[in-house]
Formats: structure tokens, C-alpha cells, sequence
């Protein structure tokens, strides 16, 4: 959108062809939706994401320290000190959920960091379905990692999920 302030310091800014889709992004607005729309979520997905794996660790430590202490070491055998496979592959995905969502996010809002107007159709199409984009590619990297994700949806799209006795099912 633009304003009449804006015509009178860059006077012909919205002159455009005939058809011609222009998003004009005003410097002030586009700092105040970076600030709310980008870089405060990526701080809380990064915060909850480390705490969520972090409590993934500490119990899965105390299952194992619980295991161990039931049943006779064997071998004097002795791996406190690395993390488990599972930590790992819960690590690796969380990784690449945070990094899915900031490919998806960042040019975005590279673009309406540096005040670049979008002329082009296709490009702003590109950014615009790449920024929605992100929201279907969680559950495909959740399917990806984890087969009792998968198990789940297929539950839920072949309708077995509303059979009497599904809570019951065993996804595991």
C-alpha cells in the first residue's frame, strides 16, 4: 500500500503497468512484522525446542539409570557419557524442523529487510509459497523419522481412528 507520504518523497513510486501486481513494503511496517512474525517466534521455537529436548534426555537418562539399576551390568560395561541413538535422532530432527522453517521464512523476510519492492509475479508467488510451504512440511518430516508417526496417519486418514476400540490401538 502506499500513502500519500510516500508519493510526495518518491513521487511515481506506484505508477506500474496495466495488470501489474506491485507489493511495496513500507520500512516500518516490515520491522514491526519482522520483529512479530519472525524473529520472536525463531527465539521461542529455539528456547522450547531446546527445553523440550533437554527433558527428552533427562528422562530418557533417568529410564535408562531405572533399567540399569534393575538388572546386573554386563561386562562392567559402562555408557553414561554419550548420548543414546534415540537423543540423537530426536536432536537431528528438531534440527531439521528449525532449519525447514527458516528456509522457508528467511527470504521472506530478506526481502522486506533490505526494502525490496516485489515486482515480479512469479518471485512474490515463489515467497509466498515457500512461506506456507512450511506448514505442510512438518508432518512430512515427522513421517520421515518416526514410524508410529506414520502408523498415526494413516489411522486418521483411512478413517480407523473413528472405530470403536481405536483408542486401543497399539502405534508403537
Amino acid at each position: 500500500m502506499s500513502t500519500a507520504r510516500d508519493e510526495l518523497i518518491q513521487p511515481g513510486r506506484s505508477n506500474s503497468c496495466f495488470g501489474e501486481c506491485v507489493v511495496f513494503i513500507n520500512y516500518a511496517v516490515a520491522t514491526v512484522d519482522i520483529i512479530l512474525n519472525f524473529i520472536i517466534p525463531v527465539t521461542i521455537i529455539i528456547v522450547l525446542y531446546m527445553r523440550v529436548f533437554m527433558v527428552a534426555v533427562s528422562q530418557g537418562r533417568a529410564m535408562r539409570s531405572h533399567i540399569t539399576a534393575m538388572k546386573p551390568q554386563l561386562h562392567g560395561e559402562k555408557k553414561e557419557g554419550r548420548p543414546k541413538k534415540s537423543e540423537l535422532k530426536a536432536a537431528r530432527t528438531l534440527g531439521i524442523l528449525v532449519f525447514v522453517y527458516l528456509m522457508c521464512y528467511c527470504p521472506f523476510y530478506c526481502y522486506t529487510l533490505v526494502e525490496v519492492s516485489l515486482t515480479n509475479v512469479s518471485s512474490t508467488l515463489f515467497l509466498f509459497f515457500l512461506f506456507y510451504f512450511n506448514s505442510c512440511l512438518n508432518p512430512v518430516i515427522y513421517s520421515l523419522f518416526y514410524p508410529w508417526f506414520r502408523k498415526a496417519i494413516k489411522l486418521i486418514v483411512t478413517l480407523q481412528i473413528l472405530q470403536p476400540g481405536s483408542c486401543e490401538t497399539n502405534i508403537l
